[in-house]
């Protein structure tokens, strides 16, 4: 009898379903933020009929509820490679390269999501990933100790690997051992208020840098986060300020726009959590500061001549009077070198700034085929077809920088010399990372093709 294996996008499913319940009741404060949301995204969809359309039309309507990323940091390469293993099986590859350590965060990251339109209309789930840059620690000694700790650990349980290396050896899994796996991946990502080195340890990588300590010192790394997508972050900034949530200040990205672009994100500041280190004679009590909530919301995928617009302009923000992305004008600054940024969808198609999804319109799908066969522009302009903005899946290093420091403290700034590292990230991975813009026009010549079919 053949066996029946779930597909990995109902894994993805289940999984960041768990993780969503899970921390909802670790952490009650994220219940509320979702539930915010979801109000913010039904006002505005109710407010703005075409959005609700468009999406509808791109498989975007229906993945928005569940739509989720998380964000985990893991300390040796083994973990890393691991949880490569772990999220293939969920359908979830390593996309892009981070180095946060130009912002003065000792890791280098990627993102594991899952890549095709069809599987991205199932479940968006994606995961943060990064690694900690142990040679950033100065203190010789410090490092070492830090190196052993991880060694004598084990993040994963032993049903976690042995159910990764049944799916790889078989081709897949039965419902019965995937609902399995993601009761033990569970574990991996679960909060452990037992501290496994002691307070004074603690202290010392903490004072190094609180990440190190954040990530060296638990048993497994938990999950620091779990982000719900808005509509409209704005409305959701000052509904998070009404209700009382301890909201970031500024939005971290780029500023609003009629067409958003990219990703903007906020926070509400990381809960001060009990935490039970051992001691000689017992066990001692102190507090660690890592998981927060947040909020995100997303615009169009922009090719790398928009990048390299969109990098320059906020570069020429951040430089204006040498204050940096901080200071009380520095969304004023922020919006005023945006105006040279085009804010429509027509320009920035025409301009191949940004990635399109095109598609026949009603009126299409009625045409001849000789008429069908007219160029893009052209049946966008007879109304034959549509130019949608494909939706960006990935991360901005400086935007998540700044997430991870004004939730690590904020004042706290580290300059470190070494910098990127994708070939010791890969190295470790035990993976090359895909291409970001590669996978968006990928999704663009897809839909062209399909406009000639």
């Amino acid at each position: 009898m053949s066996r029946v294996f779930l597909s990995s996008d109902e894994i993805r499913s289940l999984f960041a379903q768990a993780m969503s319940d899970m921390y909802r009741n670790e952490v009650p404060l994220y219940g509320a933020l979702v539930e915010l949301v979801a109000k913010v995204n039904a006002e505005t969809l109710a407010a703005n009929p075409a959005l609700d359309e468009q999406m509808t039309r791109n498989d975007e309507r229906a993945r928005l509820d569940q739509e989720r990323h998380g964000a985990i940091r893991v300390g040796s390469a083994d973990e890393l490679a691991t949880l490569r293993r772990l999220f293939a099986v969920m359908g979830m590859s390593p996309v892009g390269y981070y180095d946060l350590s130009v912002a003065g965060v000792p890791v280098h990251s990627t993102a594991f999501r899952p890549t095709t339109a069809a599987a991205l209309a199932r479940n968006p789930f994606r995961v943060f990933t990064s690694l900690l840059r142990l040679e950033l620690i100065e203190d010789a000694g410090l490092r070492a100790q830090a190196e052993e700790i991880l060694e004598q650990r084990d993040i994963f349980t032993e049903g976690a690997r042995a159910l990764i290396a049944q799916c790889e050896r078989d081709g897949g899994l039965e419902e019965a051992d995937a609902h399995r796996l993601v009761a033990e991946a569970l574990e991996t990502f679960r909060w452990h208020g037992d501290a496994k080195v002691s307070h004074a340890t603690y202290q010392a990588l903490h004072d190094a840098h609180r990440l190190i300590a954040d990530v060296v010192s638990f048993r497994g790394p938990h999950i620091n986060h779990l982000t719900p997508r808005t509509l409209d972050i704005d409305a959701a900034q000052v509904e998070m300020q009404r209700r009382g949530m301890e909201a970031k200040a500024v939005i971290e990205g780029p500023p609003r726009r009629a067409v958003p672009i990219l990703l903007r994100q906020t926070s509400f500041k990381a809960l001060e959590e009990a935490v039970a280190f051992p001691a000689n004679a017992g066990e001692e009590h102190g507090t660690h500061t890592a998981r927060f909530g947040e909020i995100e919301q997303r615009g169009l995928a922009l090719t790398p001549k928009g990048r390299a617009l969109y990098d320059q302009l906020l570069n020429q923000a951040r430089d204006a009077g040498g204050a940096g992305s901080t200071g009380a004008d520095y969304a004023a600054r922020l919006a005023t070198v945006f105006e040279q940024f085009p804010d429509d969808l027509d320009t920035l198609r025409r301009e191949g700034l940004g990635y399109f999804r095109y598609a026949l319109t009603r009126e299409g799908l009625a045409a001849s085929a000789a008429e069908r066969a007219l160029p893009a522009d052209a049946l966008i302009a007879s109304g034959l077809a549509v130019a949608d903005p494909i939706v960006y899946e990935d991360f901005l290093p400086v935007s998540a920088a700044g997430i991870f420091q004004s939730n690590l403290g904020g004042a706290e700034q580290h300059a470190y010399e070494a910098h990127e590292s994708r070939t010791d990230f890969e190295a470790a991975l035990g993976a090359k990372v895909m291409d970001e813009f590669g996978i968006y026009a990928q999704l663009e010549r897809d839909s062209l093709d399909a406009l000639s079919r």
